[in-house]
């Protein structure tokens, strides 16, 4: 393992700044995570990509917010900006659980301690530096900003809340992956030029007169008062965020003042995405966490992502509206780059915990023809059907498994992202194509699972997965089939995991009864299961809120009081003893008494 020193991290405070012989800063960050310095953790790399352009960055992590601010007094000023994050996750689904409960433990916090952040720090971080440096500009970044830029619902305080722009008193947003964006505005910022076109930003104006071409959604205020354009807006901020050509969005707000959101980048190309991972990185925490765990990194630190995007288009995920649908994927030099870099971890013993990425098998898959992709605008290139321009080749996955455990050192290579079992099942035109997704499957099963496999159904009723832009449930099973049958020759006993969902728009009771009866068939004794939680500006959570599906316009029933929520829910646990005669009365409720017998054998009564 290499000896480090303490100036190879980021400076996070005075001492360590003047250890590098700065006596003056060019960015502050500010971030509501501990400072991991790893490509996983958005604040490390934004700063060591502001670093790499030669800028004097430093970073401090988790300012104490409640007594006299001394943590945003103790760098001073920046010379260009200060940047701010609320950390790796939406600060309000770190803190609460679906029903609104205060979790007990923060993974991104030295001994997940839960009381290191506020509640929405984007906004608490930003008032703070705008009363202590007023002319200094605040740039926000990071999923909680990402996806606040424009009006959207808040689940936690049950409201429509506009732009985080206007909340906070940010002087500008960086939506999506930040990298190119940033590096932009630091140099348009030395040099004292405009910043307002630098792409895949958003910032807030006067009255905005409309360009050719710009989308003008319905205002803040009629958001307010009509649940159908706050429905109807959502449709052109998902279409425009994943268009490669797309369009500027404007959206007044308060009417006097114009939250302008400019199209985004093009994807990155795999030189930019090599260059953004192979910054020098400690892959460590900070040295003043010594003795103190932090569970978020205790579960990466052996895993490396090999690339960026989803196509999948899950109604409920982030994931694509904040990385984008076109998968940009790292050359297999820099992922081996990185594997050699975990393999001199001190406590390394060979096994990586993950190969993989936002999803686990979609590394260089794009479209054939890039002029149909360029004219796309379909949010998921895989619902209803997969994109017939899409090419589905696992054999480059297949050639980077291969790559990196031919690697001495290394014992086996894991997958612990979730696979996405309708690619592996596609039937292609091309032979070739199919018979690598055989093998892919073999290998993957036969060589790649700790044990356990995660896939995510999230439901079994064909009207809710069409909600959630997920693939039919008789998909999930023909996998299962492939699963236990390949075990069987290969002489294993692993498990498969699958993921569920309930109170979803568009899920009834009956829905979730009818769960109950196909995964016991399946022998599933589920486990991990969730309620639906609406996070900002997603299908699902807009659909949830106002009641009306965005791209139909339809109304949509969802599950909202705690009643019907756990009526929901407990279906998932049919089979523990303790919920039994709940369910049977639920049952007889909804007048499904022939679903009693097939869960618990129970005979019809008169």
């Amino acid at each position: 393992m290499k000896n480090y020193q303490l100036t190879d991290w980021l400076p996070t405070t005075k001492k360590e700044v003047e250890l590098r012989g700065w006596d003056e800063l060019d960015v502050i960050l500010f971030s509501g995570d501990a400072y991991v310095d790893h490509p996983s953790f958005g604040a490390a790399v934004i700063g060591r990509i502001l670093e790499a352009e030669g800028w004097r960055v430093a970073l401090v992590p988790q300012p104490n917010w409640r007594d006299d601010w001394r943590d945003f007094k103790k760098l001073g000023r920046p010379r260009l900006f200060f940047g701010v994050s609320a950390g790796c996750m939406d600060s309000m689904v770190n803190k609460y659980t679906a029903n609104k409960r205060l979790r007990s433990d923060d993974a991104y916090t030295p001994d997940a301690r839960p009381d290191m952040r506020p509640e929405y720090p984007s906004i608490v971080y930003t008032q703070i530096l705008k009363k202590l440096y007023p002319d200094v500009p605040v740039l926000l970044g990071g999923i909680e900003a990402s996806m606040r830029r424009l009006t959207h619902y808040d689940y936690w305080q049950d409201r429509v809340r506009p732009s985080i722009l206007v909340d906070s008193g940010a002087d500008m947003l960086i939506y999506g992956m930040g990298e190119k964006p940033v590096v932009e505005l630091a140099r348009r910022m030395a040099r004292g030029e405009a910043l307002t076109d630098v792409l895949q930003i958003a910032y807030l104006a006067g009255n905005v007169v409309p360009r050719e071409g710009d989308i003008t959604l319905y205002s803040h205020e009629e958001c307010l008062k009509d649940k159908r354009k706050e429905a109807a807006n959502f449709r052109y901020i998902e279409e425009e965020s994943n268009k490669y050509e797309a369009a500027r969005i404007l959206q007044s707000v308060g009417g006097r003042r114009t939250v302008v959101v400019n199209p985004p980048y093009p994807p990155m190309t795999t030189e930019e995405l090599d260059h953004s991972f192979d910054l020098p990185y400690t892959r460590l925490p900070h040295p003043k966490y010594k003795g103190k765990r932090i569970p978020a990194y205790d579960m990466i630190k052996h895993s490396v992502n090999i690339h960026r995007g989803c196509f999948g288009g899950c109604a409920f995920c982030t994931i694509s509206a904040h990385q984008g649908k076109f998968i940009v994927s790292r050359s297999k030099e820099s992922v081996l780059r990185e594997v050699k870099a975990v393999m001199e971890l001190p406590d390394f013993k060979g096994y990586l915990s993950d190969l993989g990425g936002p999803s686990a098998n979609m590394y260089r898959m794009h479209g054939r023809d890039l002029a149909l992709c360029q004219k796309c605008k379909r949010p998921s290139c895989i619902h209803p059907r997969i994109c017939p321009n899409l090419n589905t080749d696992h054999r480059p996955l297949l050639e980077l498994y291969h790559a990196v455990d031919a690697l001495p050192g290394i014992k086996k290579s894991f997958v612990g992202s979730g696979v996405r079992y309708d690619l592996l099942l596609h039937e292609s035109k091309e032979p070739e194509v199919n018979q690598n997704a055989r093998q892919y499957m073999r290998e993957l099963i036969g060589h790649h699972v700790s044990g356990r496999l995660k896939v995510a159904p999230e439901h079994t009723s064909t009207r809710v997965l069409d909600v959630m832009r997920k693939p039919p449930f008789a998909q999930f099973e023909q996998f299962k089939l492939l699963f236990d049958k390949i075990n069987r020759e290969e002489g294993l006993r692993q498990q498969l995991i699958p993921y569920f969902i309930s109170s979803h728009p568009g899920c009834h009771e009956e829905d979730m009864a009818e769960l109950a009866v196909i995964t016991k068939r399946l022998d599933f004794h589920l486990e991990q299961v969730q309620d639906f939680t609406p996070t900002p500006m997603t299908v699902s959570t807009e659909t949830w809120y106002t009641g009306f599906h965005p791209y139909t316009l339809q109304p949509v029933f969802s599950a909202k009081t705690s009643v019907e929520k756990l009526a929901q829910r407990q279906f998932f646990f049919w089979y523990k003893p303790e919920e039994r005669l709940n369910i049977i009365r639920e049952l007889r409720r909804i007048g499904r008494t022939d679903l009693i017998d097939k869960l618990y054998g129970y005979r019809k009564k008169k």
